[in-house]
């Protein structure tokens, strides 16, 4: 595949963004988290991995309602109805792979894209050689449960009450709740500070963060609440690495339990790694990365 940006049209008529980095006959494709968040962690994806030693061919895209890709009018209801959807995304990767003419490849997705990846394994398990799923459980009641465990323990009483306050009044632009947001936020999304990840102003995306999480990722107030996917991992077939931070959002105790129940599967975590670990710490998080995939190509991938 041409390195570069390639801009494709969907069959509805929508236009996403898309670029390839790397070279060798190893295809990975990328999926960003959010929803509505953007390609950028996985940038240097390809060059980590030629660091490792393996010659990948790194393809990543912004989804639809997503920076560079077209950002469809939500506040239409027949088009948020059609394309705030769980299927609509899982269906969208599966046309992103066929117009780029990927197969026998391997997925990657963080967060949002994690549960992508868990949904296209069972769906579509038949075009992959190996899923990644980075930072993200099976059982959307663990997180809650667990990001509220981490903001007790990290804020005082006096704060946490004051951001419950603020979540039971629907007022989460008020900026002490906001400066508290950030804090958890350098504990267990980008623990690497200053984080490469920030923009001088909003690049879009919160329509669709908004409606599937909330206002940030401390609550959950839209459609993931309902997400549960446990009686689903036995169908995923492909061989499956399950990487986590060892200081993040989501909660490691999930994700052993993930490694059970999928077939073949193995968990690794990223010491000092938050939420986005490949940026944290790349090093360990791509080393991962790159053993698992040349184990899988070697054909040594044991759970």
């Amino acid at each position: 595949m041409k390195q570069g940006t390639k801009i494709i049209t969907l069959d509805n008529g929508y236009h996403l963004w898309t670029n390839t980095q790397g070279d060798g006959n190893i295809h990975l494709l990328a999926l960003h988290g959010g929803p509505g968040g953007n390609h950028e962690y996985w940038e240097d994806a390809a060059e980590q991995l030629k660091k490792q030693g393996l010659d990948v061919q790194v393809t990543m895209y912004d989804q639809l309602g997503s920076l560079y890709s077209d950002q469809p009018d939500y506040s239409d209801p027949e088009i948020a109805k059609k394309y705030l959807t769980y299927e609509y995304f899982l269906d969208e990767v599966d046309e992103v792979r066929e117009k780029l003419g990927l197969d026998n490849f391997y997925l990657i997705g963080q967060s949002w894209g994690g549960l992508l990846v868990q949904e296209y394994a069972v769906k579509y398990g038949q075009h992959l050689k190996g899923a990644i799923i980075s930072s993200m459980v099976d059982e959307i009641d663990e997180y809650v449960d667990h990001v509220n465990a981490l903001r007790d323990q990290t804020l005082s009483t006096e704060d946490v009450a004051f951001m419950k306050e603020c979540e039971d009044n629907d007022d989460y632009s008020n900026p002490k709740y906001q400066e508290l947001v950030q804090v958890m936020n350098e504990q267990y999304v980008d623990r690497k500070q200053p984080s490469k990840l920030y923009h001088l102003k909003d690049l879009g995306g919160d329509a669709v963060y908004n409606v599937f999480q909330g206002d940030n990722e401390f609550v959950i107030t839209g459609k993931l609440k309902d997400w549960h996917f446990r009686n689903q991992l036995k169908n995923i077939k492909v061989p499956t690495l399950i990487t986590f931070g060892e200081h993040e959002t989501m909660p490691v105790d999930t994700a052993k339990t993930m490694n059970k129940l999928i077939p073949n599967s193995k968990l690794v975590t990223t010491p000092n790694g938050g939420h986005h670990h490949m940026v944290d710490n790349p090093d360990v998080y791509y080393k991962h990365l790159a053993d698992f995939i040349r184990d899988v190509e070697n054909n040594n991938f044991n759970k």
